[in-house]
């Protein structure tokens, strides 16, 4: 049989045609315009997700056997507010999860409300991106609109409901919204009244890999689908990427580095740290996970390299970084472009190199950006291992995996063996193999993601790179405490 993942991106949707035994058939993308009405707002609208999508099913479909299409799944962008009416159209353009507008909303969900409330009744704490915030703004800007709220949905689910529907979510996307009790997978009452919102405008919560209903009648006819093909629920994207990197089970991590960067750590058990560092979310595999954000990873070395030093040539810049230079740096480099998040929960925070001497060379200054992120994704590493979560090893994926040195120096930085896997097609196959769990090709995700990822290359620490590398953390750590004051 042949599974479709729909990777609903915020520049693009990406789609995936899989067969049963995990084989990539084919991939499709289609771009769609994202605007900026004011300062620091970002929106799309939904219907150009369905155009595209429903452009892309069809060229993605178009040489295959359609007969042996049995299910459609989904990654998505979270954190969206996707608002409809009761005739079912959309209410305003969809406020994305880089939206920065509900700063008033944040500080009063985390100062007024309370951290602790609502870390009780979310497991998590108020970022500007995530929904409920936005919930708030739009209830206090646009009343008119508010008051027309029929549904709410996050951008994913748009689709399936569009497919299928059905009013859907799943329980990973759903962590994200700051409405969801996330220990019991269940709307939080306390949020709903804060808000201002019923559960009747919320959506049916799902497991990720569970059916949600069948493909409507005429939409199958459009895109000649067999009538019983099924919709399963999906997941957010960061949670559809680790079941693409096999980021499943008890203590399983993957550390991607794009262009921000995250440490993803699965859990049987649900776990919230004292601080909320991490964000504790619903897994897309039944269980749980902790995931650390860093707001800039291989975009500092972007950043450094095209903008600072004037080069393309990333690898080039590289190869000064001896083997027996790592461990040796006396730069040192902090991540914070673009502020932080996790775990620091600063947007003020800001990069800043220390140490450079006389002697300081180009090749250190390289050296020191690639183990600032090394360090800033420990951070995170730390916050979980505080709270009992024993990690063994990571999966790596994202464009700065590309780099050998790269995976070396992370390899020492967290005294871990780093896994590098075969596919690196995150979200969308995910979503594929979550679509081939639901109609049974596999038993549980687990099994599927065991079968289906493949880990080509391990890098493994050495005892005593990896003891030069703790010295230099620790010395690390102190940085941000001491600079924090000057932000």
């Amino acid at each position: 049989m042949l599974y479709i993942g729909v990777d609903l991106g915020t520049s693009a949707v990406k789609m995936l045609l899989m067969s049963g035994d995990g084989k990539i058939e084919k991939i499709v993308s289609k771009e769609y315009p994202l605007s900026f009405p004011h300062p620091g707002w970002s929106e799309q609208k939904p219907e150009d997700w369905w155009e595209q999508s429903m452009a892309g099913l069809k060229e993605l479909t178009s040489e295959c056997d359609k007969s042996q299409i049995a299910g459609i799944s989904f990654g998505g962008q979270m954190h969206g507010l996707v608002v409809l009416d009761k005739d079912d159209n959309v209410i305003r353009p969809a406020i994305l999860w880089n939206d920065g507008r509900t700063t008033k909303e944040t500080e009063y969900l985390n100062n007024v409300i309370g951290k602790d409330k609502l870390s009780g009744y979310t497991a998590n704490i108020a970022f500007a991106g995530f929904t409920a915030p936005k919930i708030l703004w739009m209830k206090e800007n646009e009343p008119d609109n508010f008051a027309k709220i029929e549904k709410i949905m996050l951008p994913k689910d748009y689709l399936a409901y569009k497919l299928s529907g059905v009013h859907c979510t799943d329980v990973s996307d759903a962590s994200g919204m700051l409405v969801f009790d996330v220990k019991n997978k269940c709307w939080s009452k306390e949020m709903m009244d804060i808000c201002g919102i019923k559960e009747s405008q919320l959506a049916k919560i799902f497991e990720s890999y569970e059916v949600v209903g069948n493909i409507k009648p005429e939409i199958a006819d459009e895109l000649g689908f067999p009538k019983e093909v099924k919709i399963i629920a999906g997941a957010g994207d960061n949670a559809a990427a680790a079941v693409g990197t096999g980021t499943v089970g008890d203590g399983k991590c993957n550390i991607s580095l794009g262009t921000s960067g995250t440490i993803f750590i699965s859990s049987k058990d649900f776990v919230v740290d004292d601080q909320n560092a991490l964000h504790a979310f619903a897994h897309s595999d039944g269980h749980f996970h902790l995931m650390g954000c860093m707001l800039s990873a291989a975009s500092c070395n972007k950043w450094w390299m095209e903008d600072i030093i004037g080069t393309s040539d990333f690898k080039k810049e590289q190869e000064p970084i001896t083997d027996d230079k790592l461990g040796e740096n006396n730069v040192f480099f902090m991540p914070y472009l673009m502020g932080e998040r996790s775990p620091h929960n600063n947007p003020d925070a800001r990069a800043v190199f220390i140490g450079m001497s006389m002697d300081s060379t180009r090749a250190d200054m390289t050296q020191a950006v690639l183990e600032g992120v090394c360090f800033g994704i420990r951070d995170s590493f730390e916050v979980a291992r505080s709270q009992g979560i024993k990690i063994e090893s990571t999966r790596i994926c994202g464009g700065g995996a590309k780099s050998p040195l790269w995976k070396k120096m992370m390899a020492n930085v967290l005294g871990i063996p780093v896994e590098v896997i075969e596919s690196e097609e995150g979200p969308g196959y995910g979503g594929a193999i979550l679509a081939a769990v639901g109609c049974g090709e596999y038993a549980s995700v687990e099994e599927a993601a065991d079968k289906l990822v493949k880990v080509i290359d391990v890098v493994k620490p050495d005892a005593e790179l990896t003891a030069k590398y703790e010295k230099k953390y620790q010395y690390f750590k102190q940085l941000y405490p001491t600079m924090k004051p000057l932000f």
